[in-house]
């Protein structure tokens, strides 16, 4: 019998199941690949005090960061990418790391550096949510933190003011999505009819930006105007998170089917209700997944 696994990450709001692109993509794979997680959100950050999220249990295994994790369900056969090909397991790694480089920067600036957007949404949010007194030192850490980040794979030459900064962010993530508009295009999935990491990398990264209600929406309103790319956002949440409340911390079951349990190297699951029309510790390319 396998040894149970613990998910802690944060929480969810606006139709999503976790508001944290690196938790989403880890609870997204545990969809695709029919891995049996009890996913609890963190409402007091006691348990990970540096922010450490998501964190995976699993008797006395404890792991951080979305490729190690990743991993470590690929090892224990729960494998969304069992039918790509080496090529397409190479597209799979080219794509995350598209995501890092140009789109996260942009992502990280909306949620914890735009000031209007930081002290109207992203502040009181994850405030309510962490014991006090961490709640008055946690979120302002995450932002210098977001901001160091940005400032060092984004702050030097010829890039020399924070204005410069941001503009070229945006770009890029705009640049970004329509790469993976045009990637994706008419498909269900980035390889077809079956969900794999790019598409759980991809959901992590897209659905915060797609759903949160900020003041501030610049790379909101450019997303909407991909409706390949909204329309999967859409599909994974109906399709692959409906959340059971079974206390008021949110415990979501994320439980595998029988038959996906019984087989030897769990395939992932494939989305048949759907049909779409025609139509238009840090996560990096050094923690890449293992082939």
């Amino acid at each position: 019998m396998a040894a149970p696994m613990e998910l802690s990450c944060w929480g969810g709001d606006w139709g999503l199941p976790s508001l944290h692109p690196e938790s989403l993509t880890v609870m997204a794979y545990a969809k695709f690949s029919g891995a049996p997680l009890t996913v609890n959100t963190i409402s007091r950050s006691w348990r990970a005090p540096k922010g450490d999220v998501p964190v995976l249990r699993s008797e006395d295994i404890v792991i951080s960061q979305p490729a190690k994790i990743l991993n470590f369900l690929r090892k224990q056969k729960y494998n969304a990418d069992y039918e790509l090909s080496a090529k397409q397991g190479a597209d799979t790694l080219a794509y995350i790391a598209l995501l890092e480089e140009k789109l996260l920067p942009a992502l990280l600036h909306t949620f914890w550096v735009e000031a209007e957007n930081y002290c109207s949404v992203t502040k009181p949010w994850f405030s309510s949510r962490i014991a006090f007194p961490l709640s008055l030192y946690l979120p302002g850490k995450m932002s210098r933190e977001a901001l160091n980040r940005i400032l060092l794979t984004r702050g030097g030459p010829p890039l020399y003011s924070l204005t410069e900064v941001e503009a070229q962010i945006y770009r890029d993530a705009k640049e970004c999505l329509n790469l993976l508009s045009k990637r994706l295009g008419t498909s269900q999935f980035f390889f077809g009819d079956t969900p794999t990491t790019l598409d759980a990398f991809v959901f992590g990264f897209l659905a915060p930006i797609y759903k949160v209600c900020f003041p501030r929406v610049q790379l909101q309103e450019h997303l909407k105007q991909l409706p390949n790319l909204c329309r999967f956002c859409d599909d994974i949440l109906t399709c692959y998170f409906r959340l059971t409340v079974s206390d008021p911390a949110l415990i979501i079951s994320l439980q595998m089917d029988d038959n996906l349990r019984k087989s030897p190297q769990h395939p992932p699951r494939k989305l048949t209700t759907l049909k779409l029309a025609a139509g238009g510790e840090e996560s990096s390319p050094l923690n890449r997944l293992s082939p």
